[in-house]
């Protein structure tokens, strides 16, 4: 174990390479030619020459120069023929030649005023200024802050969607939140200059992470509800909108704009795949649950995921509302989406590293087991890995959710599972889903250490 607590692979720390007198450099192959072992060997090939005569030498000679000659007047020749220059003919004047001009200030084309913005050429013609959009938007904006179960503050921000208090944000902003409290805008300052007065306590109404999406709810009433447009009508290079407070709450309500660069994209993020759409408009840490906002004020969709890099900028995702709205319904009225299969199980990914290191196969390493699920009724428990469905080889929980999410509750599905160096298969009748609150929702916690008695196993649970 080195200082800061973390095991090295098998064979303990190696030390670094040193250079030995006489000896190849480690991961360098010698030149060739080259002793490996530092003495160079240099070896040359030089053939006799043949005696010549004087006379031939000559002879040589002159057949150069006449070679040289001939070459000469054929060039002069050939660029004659295609100049139209011809023996004897005088050149033309040196001022009829062609020479580029620039114009002056007064042959210059006219403009008819300044040269338009790129948001105002990705604008329709009846597209509301971006002054009027921000306005208009902005109160329907709110601050998320949650507290998490290690003590942590996260920020994020929402939307609101109905004016007696209900909101929507990302699912995995309020992600293991003990507390979610909801700042409102300072539009709805009372001049009390009371910040405590816009803080609201929330009410998680239900939460997917499959989709990325959650619901909130506060009491509060006569707020600013946006308005909900078609993100089927968004066209590629039309004028996008954010409003959000990234990296915290100081910079509440921050306005960034670019273009639609795609729609329809395909990402993956952990373990979800998720269809989004792509904007170049500024996203970064705390716009996560904000909105994407159209040319008219509406919005299109809920910013969701950043590409961070030092090496790529100008990417954000966000999920299109034509999708997320029958989510946000179902969440509304049940807590949960209905009609998704579940096993019944949580648990981590078996990676491959540690497939080779512990000699297991690869695949889905159950954590937990709800007491009342399918899986538990065909006697799968914690430290089984499941290996495979209906046949089909799996590696990740990708790839199990894939499968089983063909399926509808109330469907029997066959699992292959590893348990003691032995291979079984067992049937499992699928429950439905009850959302992120539930242990019968099939969820990723990690990439999981196997050993046998268990110990890596619990103390790396949950990375």
């Amino acid at each position: 174990m080195n200082d800061n607590g973390r095991y090295y692979g098998y064979g303990g720390r190696s030390s670094p390479g040193r250079e030995q007198p006489g000896m190849p450099v480690p991961g360098q192959y010698p030149e060739p030619g080259q002793d490996p072992y530092g003495s160079i060997k240099e070896y040359s090939y030089s053939p006799k020459r043949k005696r010549s005569s004087a006379g031939r030498r000559v002879l040589t000679c002159i057949a150069v120069v006449l070679g040289a000659a001939a070459v000469s007047t054929t060039s002069i020749l050939a660029y004659r023929l295609v100049t139209g220059e011809h023996l004897g003919e005088d050149k033309p004047a040196a001022d009829t030649k062609t020479v580029v001009t620039i114009p002056d200030e007064d042959s210059k084309p006219e403009r008819s005023g300044e040269l338009p913005t790129l948001e105002q050429l990705a604008a329709p013609e009846d597209a509301m200024p971006i002054p009027d959009i921000v306005e208009k938007v902005s109160p329907s904006v709110v601050g998320i802050s949650c507290i998490t179960g290690d003590g942590y503050m996260v920020t994020g921000t929402g939307i609101i969607l109905s004016e007696d208090g209900y909101i929507i944000t990302n699912a995995h902003v309020i992600s293991g939140a003990q507390t979610i409290s909801v700042v409102l805008p300072s539009y709805y300052d009372d001049g009390s200059g009371d910040e405590s007065a816009l803080t609201f306590d929330a009410e998680k109404i239900g939460s997917d992470s499959q989709t990325d999406i959650a619901v909130l709810k506060i009491n509060k009433t006569g707020l600013v509800n946006c308005e909900i447009g078609r993100s089927g009508d968004v066209r590629v290079g039309e004028l996008s909108i954010v409003i959000g407070n990234p990296l915290g709450l100081d910079l509440a309500n921050s306005t960034t704009a670019g273009i639609i660069s795609a729609k329809d994209r395909t990402i993956t993020v952990e373990d979800r795949t998720m269809t989004v759409i792509q904007t170049d408009a500024s996203i970064n840490n705390g716009n996560s649950g904000g909105p994407l906002i159209n040319a008219y004020g509406q919005v299109i969709g809920i910013t969701s995921a950043k590409v961070s890099s030092s090496a790529v900028e100008g990417l954000g995702f966000a999920i299109p509302i034509d999708d997320a709205i029958p989510i946000i319904e179902d969440l509304m009225l049940n807590g949960y989406v209905t009609g998704r299969p579940s096993l019944g199980v949580t648990g981590g990914t078996i990676t491959s590293t540690y497939s080779k290191y512990y000699h297991v196969p690869r695949g889905f390493m159950v954590q937990t087991v709800n007491a009342d699920s399918g899986a538990a009724a065909a006697g799968i428990r914690k430290g089984d890995i499941i290996i495979a469905i209906n046949d089909t080889i799996i590696t990740s929980i990708t790839e199990l959710n894939e499968i089983k999410n063909q399926f509808s509750p109330g469907d029997t599905v066959s699992l292959t599972i590893y348990r003691g160096n032995q291979k079984i298969d067992v049937a499992v009748v699928l429950d439905e889903s009850k959302g992120d609150d539930s242990e019968s929702t099939d969820q990723n916690n990690g990439d999981y250490y196997y050993d046998p008695y268990d110990f890596y196993y619990d103390y790396f649970n949950g990375f």
